[in-house]
């Protein structure tokens, strides 16, 4: 017999807890993401891997919004976020704040997604940029790294919600592990 499990027994914490709870060394950058779908996806997903904060920047759609509510399931709401107009002048704060920044995009020199653990141990900003363009050129040269996870098809991207679950599980897990 199937059955849907309750919070509880699924060791989940409620708003209140996961607002004030300790949170992974991680913050998300969200450069020019174009869809509502997509940005309520990085919230869920940011959720699930209590990160930092997010930030919105350029063109990306805030909350609230019907179909960033649709994916993120109420996210927006339990994870901190804000909306920066100038994305260069965001990556500069944080950098000057000692943080490690990463772009995830595909150039011709990358640290691959399995091997971070030659990262800094601060805390790090990931960067992901736009569903057709990428990341900005200009974020990519104040970047410390710029990270690639690596594909083995025909089809060498992924879908930046799915690449935002893949890259932040991975830091997640590094960090929980090694630490």
């Amino acid at each position: 017999m199937n059955r849907k499990l309750k919070l509880w027994e699924l060791n989940r914490v409620d708003e209140n807890t996961f607002k004030h709870q300790k949170k992974f060394p991680v913050i998300v950058v969200l450069d020019d993401i174009r869809s509502f779908n997509n940005v309520g996806s990085f919230f869920r997903t940011a959720d699930a891997f209590n990160i930092e904060k997010i930030y919105l920047c350029g063109i990306t759609p805030q909350p609230p919004h019907r179909d960033i509510q649709k994916t993120a399931l109420g996210a927006t709401e339990t994870v901190e976020w804000e909306f920066r107009e100038s994305i260069v002048e965001l990556i500069t704060e944080l950098k000057i704040e000692g943080k490690t920044i990463c772009s995830i995009e595909q150039v011709e020199k990358t640290l691959l997604l399995n091997q971070i653990d030659e990262l800094k141990a601060s805390t790090n900003v990931l960067i992901f940029g736009n569903e057709v363009h990428g990341v900005n050129q200009a974020i990519i040269d104040l970047s410390d790294y710029i990270i690639e996870i690596p594909q083995f098809g025909t089809k060498h991207s992924l879908n930046v919600g799915v690449c935002a679950g893949v890259v932040l599980w991975e830091f997640v897990r590094h960090r929980k592990i090694n630490k």
